[in-house]
C-alpha cells in the first residue's frame, strides 16, 4: 500500500521539523496524546510533530511527575486535558470528546510511535478511508520493541480478529491510529483500558468504515516503565474482540462502505 507523504501547515512553526510537509492540508488534524508520567519522553515526542497538525491534545492521567509543565514549556499551544477516570480508554475518549480537528490522531506519548509518521495516515483519510491504523509487519514497518510473548500475543489475536471479522490485517495491539471524527459516534467507544485499540478496529470493522493499514515502526519506550501487562490486558482483548464480534449484538449504525 502506498505511503506517499503529504504536506502541510502549522501554526506553531517551532515544532515543525520535517521536510516533507509544506503545503496545505485539506482537512484540520487533531492529535490526542495520553500521557501518565511521562515527562522525559514528552520533548522528543512534541518536537516530532510534523506540521500537518492543527491541535495537540495532551490528556494527562493523574501525573505525579513534570508531565503538564514539561507540554506546556515544549509546546506552549498545547491543550492540556485531564481524563475522567482510570485507564488509557477512558483518557483516548476524553481526548476524542474534546478535539476539534477533522481527522483526529492518537498516539503514545512514551516515544514508541514516531509523529513524523503522521503525514502517511493522513494521506489515506484524504483519499477516501475512513480510519487507518498502523501495522509493524508491513513491508517498511516493524520493531525494536517487540518481544517475545507480546509478537505471540498479538499474533494470536489478530488470527481471532481476522476469523471473526472476515478481515485481512496484519496487526491489531499497536495504538497508532487515525478516524474521521464524523465517525466517533459510529465507532461506540466504551472500553477503559488498554483493549480500547481493539475495540476500535472491531467496531470500525462491524459498521463496515473503510480500513487502511500503513507501515509503521515502534521504538523502544524512551524511557521511564511501560502501564501494560501483556498477559492481564490481552485477556481483556480477547474478550472485547469476542464480545464485539458480528452477531453479538446489534449495531445501531448503518454499515457506511466496504473495506
Amino acid at each position: 500500500m502506498s505511503t506517499t507523504m503529504p504536506k502541510g501547515r502549522r501554526a506553531d512553526d517551532r515544532v515543525l521539523r520535517r521536510a516533507g510537509d509544506r503545503a496545505a492540508v485539506r482537512h484540520t488534524v487533531s492529535l490526542v496524546v495520553p500521557a501518565r508520567d511521562e515527562a522525559r519522553n514528552i520533548p522528543w515526542v512534541f518536537e516530532q510533530i510534523p506540521r500537518c497538525v492543527d491541535e495537540v491534545l495532551l490528556v494527562d492521567g493523574d501525573s505525579t511527575d513534570a508531565t503538564l509543565r514539561m507540554a506546556t514549556s515544549c509546546l506552549p499551544s498545547v491543550r492540556t486535558v485531564r481524563q475522567s477516570g482510570p485507564g488509557k480508554g477512558n483518557a483516548l475518549r476524553t481526548g476524542f470528546a474534546a478535539a476539534t480537528g477533522e481527522y483526529v490522531v492518537m498516539i503514545d506519548a512514551d516515544g514508541s510511535m514516531s509523529p513524523g509518521e503522521i503525514p502517511h495516515y493522513i494521506h489515506f483519510l484524504d483519499h477516501g478511508y475512513d480510519f487507518v491504523k498502523g501495522s509493524r509487519y508491513l513491508s517498511g514497518g516493524g520493531s525494536s520493541d517487540l518481544t517475545t510473548v507480546r509478537s505471540l500475543g498479538n499474533r494470536a489475536l489478530l488470527a481471532v480478529v481476522n476469523r471473526l471479522y472476515g478481515a485481512r490485517l496484519t496487526d491489531l495491539c499497536y495504538g497508532f491510529c487515525a478516524f474521521r471524527r464524523g465517525f466517533l459516534d459510529t465507532l461506540e467507544l466504551r472500553a477503559t483500558g488498554f483493549e480500547i485499540e481493539a475495540e476500535m478496529v472491531a467496531h470500525a470493522l462491524r459498521k463496515g468504515l473503510r480500513i487502511a493499514e500503513v507501515p509503521s515502526f515502534e521504538l523502544p519506550r524512551r524511557g521511564g516503565r511501560s502501564h501494560l501487562h501483556a498477559v492481564s490486558d490481552g485477556r481483556r482483548v480477547l474478550r472485547t474482540l469476542i464480545a464485539e464480534r458480528p452477531g453479538a449484538r446489534p449495531a445501531r449504525t448503518k454499515a457506511v462502505g466496504e473495506r
